[in-house]
């Protein structure tokens, strides 16, 4: 083999190398940054990238898709409560922008050293929120500490080449102490509502009841009323009856010249007869001698002659 040909191979070979060692890609969702002799040189898009064979160098492959970290810390409120949160932090690069990028690249040393200056600021800005609140609040306030959270970070996040896309407290706990207090509290008042509202039954069922018999009383009343006045008229008619029969029988006996006093007798037996059959029990001692009927007669007789007598002057 000629030395051409040895250097046709050589140069070759070192074509191949500097062609592959200087091919790089890039994948979706990602940018590198690269660097010529340390110092900052482009920002590489997602695709296949050509770099200065030995010279130009990706510094770091930087992800633009959204990232998500779980939380857990402590703080304290006004009253010395402590309180338990379980967090989760969503975030991503600010934007693809070659000045973003650059923060992002060169701000802290690492992605690790971001995410923990990041959770630290998030812990800290929640710490201080709560500090100002009494631990009764803070349940109430989940919506609150997010936002105030956001509000106090956001500025410091993008300089820092990353955005807070979102920050979720899924879990609020306290001590045990606090919680059994706040569950005894709990319990408490819904026994006193529970009591009110029993009570507030009772008063309306026994004003309903009150009302009830308030009202069977007067339609009892009512058809009482209206009861007596049927009997009182009824019995007034019933003497009037009694009386045009009377009249119209002494009329008839005086035109049959028969005495009248034979209708104060068949009144009398009338009358005996009634009370023997609805006397239930009740014993009536009469004088059935011949003397007694006499008797009973006279008094008859006397008491019509005393109701036909003529008035005096």
């Amino acid at each position: 083999m000629s030395a051409s040909q040895i250097a046709l191979i050589v140069g070759a070979v070192v074509l191949i190398v500097l062609i592959l060692s200087s091919v790089k890609t890039v994948p979706q969702g990602n940018v590198a940054v690269t660097t010529v002799f340390g110092k900052y040189h482009s920002i590489r898009r997602p695709g296949l990238n050509f770099l200065i064979p030995f010279v130009e160098k990706i510094f770091r492959r930087i992800s633009t898709q959204n990232r998500a970290v779980e939380l857990q810390f402590q703080a304290i409120t006004q009253d010395q409560a402590n309180v338990y949160f379980t967090a989760m932090m969503v975030y991503s690069v600010y934007n693809e922008a070659e000045d973003t990028v650059k923060n992002v690249a060169f701000k802290f040393v690492s992605e690790k050293d971001f995410l923990t200056a990041l959770v630290r600021s998030v812990e800290g800005s929640t710490r201080g929120f709560v500090a100002t609140m009494r631990q009764a609040e803070i349940l109430g306030l989940r919506g609150e500490i997010v936002a105030e959270v956001k509000e106090n970070l956001d500025v410091t996040v993008e300089t820092w080449g990353y955005h807070l896309i979102d920050l979720q407290l899924n879990d609020i706990t306290f001590d045990q102490a606090i919680t059994t207090s706040m569950a005894q509290v709990v319990a408490s008042n819904n026994l006193k509502a529970a009591a009110t509202n029993e009570g507030d039954a009772l008063l309306i069922r026994r004003t309903k009841e009150g009302e009830a018999e308030g009202t069977a009383i007067r339609i009892a009343a009512e058809a009482e009323r209206t009861a007596a006045q049927l009997r009182g008229q009824g019995v007034a008619l019933f003497r009037e009856e009694v009386g045009r029969g009377l009249t119209q029988a002494a009329r008839e006996m005086e035109a049959a010249n028969v005495d009248s006093s034979l209708i104060l007798f068949s009144i009398w037996t009338e009358s005996i007869r009634h009370m023997a059959e609805n006397g239930k029990g009740n014993v009536l001692f009469l004088d059935g001698s011949p003397e007694g009927m006499q008797k009973q007669m006279r008094d008859l007789m006397a008491m019509q002659q005393i109701q036909v007598a003529p008035k005096g002057p």
